[in-house]
Parts: C-alpha cells; sequence; structure tokens
C-alpha cells in the first residue's frame, strides 16, 4: 500500500501546487500554455511560480529538497525567480518544533539540557532537509553548534528510493539505453550516501577526517567535533563564526578577495579529489561560509558532511589522466583512456571517438565560465556517449554532482574564472608527483610497513606452501613436471636424431672425398 500511496501523494503535491502548469508554461509553444491554462481552472495558484516550486518540494521530503539545492547552484540553467526561491533550500526548510528537538537532544545524550549546555537557543539557526541546528554553550564556556537529525527521515527516505527503484527499473527494461546507463547502480549509490548521511556519528567522523586532510592546506577551516556528546542522531561540534558565501556583498564589504576566493575553491576541490580521493560531496552555498576572523580572514568554511565522496587509487590515476589530456588538447588520449578503462566497448575506432571528444571539447577551451553552456556540453556529450556505447560509472555520480556545483559557485564568485586553466598546474603537480621519484618514494614508504613484516617471513611461507600446498595445486605442479619430463625426452629425441643425421652427412662426405683421393 505504501508503495502505491507515495506515487499518488507525489502526483497530488504537483497537482495543488500546480507543477503541471508550471512544465507546460516553460514549452515555447503556445498551445501548451492554454492546455496549462484549462488544467489550472478551479485552483487558487496565486503564489509565485517559484515559490509553489520550493513548497512543494519541501512536502515531498529530503530527497527531491535536495534536487532542488542541486538546482539552486545553477543559475544559469534556470530563470532567477526560480533560481532565487530554490536557493531557500539550502537552509532555510521549514524547521520542526522546538520542543521537539530539545526531547530528541536530552534522548539521545540521556541527559537534560541543562546538564549538558549553560546555554541552549531553541531557535535554530540553520535548517536543511535532513537536520536542524541549534547554537549553544558548554559548561567550559566553549560555543558550540548542536546539529539534530529531523523525525521520521528514515521512513520517507525508504519510500523514495524504492520508488526510484522501480522508476530505474522501468528504465532499464524498457528503454534502449538503460543498460549502459546503469540506473539501478545510480539508485543504488544514492541510497548508500543518503542512508550514510542519516548516522550523524558516521558524518563526525568524515568531519574529522577532512579536517586532517585540510590541516596545513591554509585555505579552508572544518569544524572540530565534540565527541563525547556525538551520537548517531545529534552532533555538537565547535561553532564556527563566519558569512554564508552567497552574500556575496557583506564580503566585498570586509575587503574578501572574491577572486582569489574562487581559485582557492578549484584548488580545493582538486586536492580534495586528486590527492585525498576524499571529498566533501555537498558543497551547495548553504554549507560553505566565508571566515571574517583575523587570524583565519579569507579562508573558506565547510560544514555538513553527510555527503562524502571516495575514489580508489585506480579512479583518481584514471581521472587525472583524463584531465591532463583535456587540458593539452590530446583528445586521442582521452579516447585511448576509455578503451583502456573498459568505458566504451574494446572494439571502438580510436580515431572516430578522438573526433567526437574534439567537437565536444574544443569549442569551450580559453572561455570564463560565463561563456561555457554547461546544458549544451551535457546534452552534446550524452548524444556521444549514446553512439559509441559509454557505460555511466556509479561510483563518480557524487563527483559529477560536486563538480557541477563546484563549477555552479565559481559562476557565482568570478564569471570570468577559467575553470580549466587555474586547475591545470595543480593537476600536473599532483601527476608529476605521482609517476616520479617523489611519487615512487613515497609509495615505498607508504609499503615499508608491509614489506617489513613479509620479508622475513617470506623463506618460511614459501617453504610451508610448497611442503603443505594445496593437494590439487601440488597435484597439477606434478602433472606439470611430468608433461616438462616427457616434452624434455621428446626434445632430447629430436636433438640426438638430428645430431645422428648431420654426424652421418659428414661421415659420407669424407668417405667421398677420401675415395676420389685414391685413399680408399
Amino acid at each position: 500500500m505504501r508503495a502505491l500511496f507515495r506515487p499518488a501523494f507525489i502526483a497530488w503535491i504537483g497537482l495543488r501546487y500546480g507543477l503541471d502548469g508550471l512544465l507546460l508554461d516553460s514549452f515555447r509553444h503556445p498551445g501548451w500554455s492554454r492546455v496549462g491554462r484549462v488544467l489550472s481552472w478551479g485552483r487558487r495558484l496565486h503564489e509565485p511560480r517559484g515559490q509553489r516550486l520550493r513548497e512543494a518540494l519541501e512536502r515531498l521530503g529530503p530527497i527531491f529538497v535536495k534536487f532542488g539545492q542541486m538546482l539552486s547552484t545553477r543559475r544559469d540553467l534556470l530563470p532567477p525567480d526560480i533560481a532565487d526561491e530554490l536557493a531557500k533550500l539550502q537552509d532555510r526548510v521549514p524547521p520542526f518544533p522546538s520542543d521537539e528537538s530539545a526531547r530528541l537532544i536530552e534522548e539521545a545524550l540521556g541527559k537534560p539540557i541543562a546538564e549538558v549546555f549553560q546555554t541552549f537557543e531553541a531557535d535554530p539557526v540553520a535548517s536543511a532537509s535532513i537536520a536542524q541546528v541549534h547554537f549553544a554553550t558548554l559548561h567550559n564556556g566553549r560555543e558550540v553548534a548542536v546539529k539534530v537529525l529531523r523525525p521520521g527521515m528514515l521512513a520517507v527516505i525508504d519510500d523514495d528510493l524504492a520508488l526510484l527503484r522501480t522508476i530505474a527499473g522501468w528504465v532499464e527494461r524498457f528503454w534502449a539505453d538503460g543498460k549502459r546507463l546503469k540506473p539501478r547502480e545510480v539508485v543504488a549509490e544514492f541510497d548508500k550516501y543518503l542512508h550514510d548521511e542519516l548516522d550523524l556519528v558516521r558524518e563526525a567522523a568524515n568531519a574529522a577526517q577532512l579536517r586532517r586532510n585540510m590541516d596545513g592546506l591554509d585555505l579552508v577551516l572544518v569544524p572540530e567535533m565534540i565527541w563525547d556528546y556525538c551520537t548517531p542522531t545529534v552532533m555538537v561540534m565547535e561553532r564556527m563564526k563566519g558569512v554564508p558565501i552567497s552574500q556575496m556583498a557583506r564580503l566585498r564589504e570586509a575587503g574578501v578577495d572574491i577572486k582569489k576566493l574562487a581559485r582557492d575553491g578549484v584548488t580545493i576541490f582538486f586536492t580534495q579529489v586528486f590527492r585525498d580521493g576524499f571529498f566533501h560531496a555537498d558543497m551547495h552555498p548553504g554549507n560553505i561560509q566565508v571566515s571574517l576572523d583575523p587570524e583565519s580572514f579569507g579562508r573558506y568554511i565547510a560544514l555538513d558532511f553527510g555527503i562524502i565522496g571516495t575514489l580508489t587509487e585506480i579512479d583518481k590515476d584514471y581521472l587525472a589522466q583524463n584531465f591532463i589530456a583535456f587540458f593539452h588538447r590530446d583528445y586521442k588520449r582521452v579516447a585511448e583512456l576509455h578503451i583502456e578503462s573498459g568505458w566504451v566497448p574494446a572494439s571502438t575506432r580510436v580515431d572516430e571517438l578522438e573526433g567526437a571528444v574534439r567537437t565536444v571539447c574544443e569549442p569551450y577551451f580559453d572561455r570564463p565560465i560565463k561563456e561555457i553552456s554547461l546544458g549544451q556540453v551535457l546534452m552534446r556529450l550524452f548524444q556521444i556517449s549514446r553512439r559509441f556505447n559509454v557505460e555511466i560509472q556509479p561510483q563518480l555520480v557524487l563527483l559529477q554532482k560536486t563538480l557541477l556545483n563546484v563549477e555552479g559557485l565559481g559562476r557565482e564568485l568570478d564569471p570570468e574564472l577559467d575553470l580549466w586553466s587555474t586547475a591545470k598546474p595543480f593537476l600536473e603537480k599532483w601527476m608529476h608527483e605521482q609517476v616520479g621519484l617523489r611519487g615512487l618514494w613515497a609509495r615505498l614508504k607508504r609499503e615499508a610497513p608491509r614489506y617489513a613484516k613479509m620479508l622475513p617471513e617470506l623463506p618460511r611461507l614459501i617453504h610451508h606452501n610448497l611442503e603443505h600446498g594445496d593437494a590439487n595445486l601440488r597435484r597439477d605442479l606434478a602433472a606439470m613436471l611430468a608433461e616438462q619430463r616427457q616434452t624434455n625426452r621428446l626434445l632430447s629425441t629430436v636433438v640426438w636424431v638430428g645430431v645422428g643425421f648431420l654426424l652421418g652427412l659428414l661421415t659420407a662426405q669424407l668417405f667421398v672425398r677420401l675415395h676420389m683421393l685414391g685413399v680408399i
């Protein structure tokens, strides 16, 4: 019944807030607008379209709110009125009651609020799709932020994910591109990250790891976790004081170098992805602030670590090589990498794929972000992926989402920013460190403890395996040795027959020559 109720509820919300008319109005043909007016007859839809869309997404739950958050970062793809309304989803989702929040905190920590906090602000400072945040002060005087998970989130998310799995199954079964796009694997990745976000202890651990990784970079601040008060539903952390990055006028008045901020954002992203393989994957403006404190002036402040992306060494190496080949306009290497990785069939002609990639990428070099039409790029890349049967890589979905956020943020901070030229030196340096002597030495040091343990045991392990190895292995080895002995005997016979034949020829030649000389 729940599986049937959820689609019906989504359809009802769409009608209630006039999303059908909003969709039809987006078509240019006047006939669609007339259809929209007919369908909206009898419904009171006085609120602006952006407000109706935002409120509908809020009513539908966390997955839809996150979709709205991602769209809000792409003002190049949306009308201004809709983009402004969706931006409110970043940290201004309607909060749940303060008394409910206090009850959840006391239940999670097992203590009254007055026993844990000297002061506690009942009104939340921020409210998002998964949780809301309150400011408080510990009894030792330390200022903290308290994050509380929204009640009832798991059931709503599970219902939406079940619906997404059903839709993904239909897409894979009935659409020609379904298997190539791997929709079920993509939904499974989304499922994993959403459920991870519902565990605030995991989020605290993500923050601690990111804080260690970013230590020494001097570009971004990450709050310290108060581990004594971290549970799966409540998380207490150091309070960070900064200005939301969306408040550009206030940052300029304070003297922040906005262009440097844009460049630093690109550096932070590529450092997290290629150096660490561990990156903040929810980088919408609601989760980013800028410090105005004299000791850390102009640095980013990262918040909300529920969604973290990870990459393997193979993924990092492959992506770095692709980026570097792209920056050098070496489209043949890009095509070769796609074939080597198995993303496209091995029978694909390199020259054809090279030409297709060049056609898409070449027009966008040496252009600032403001002149790049991401929608057009994505459309052309999708056409190429269909033509060459490029398989979607589910493990990279979060990276693609984050790259969209980073580009959207860069577009807001500095429309003249050249994303490619900013990233190119960093990637070339990183690649040099990976493949050069420094990279070899770093890997040797990293693996040294394993080698130190294995090397003294190696002779004993080899002897034990040879003496007491698997019976099947010994039997196969004996069969191989027997076969080798038989082959050796055959080769010996051939060699001796050959030697005898040569000796016979030499003897016959000697006999003939002696006979001609009259010796015999």
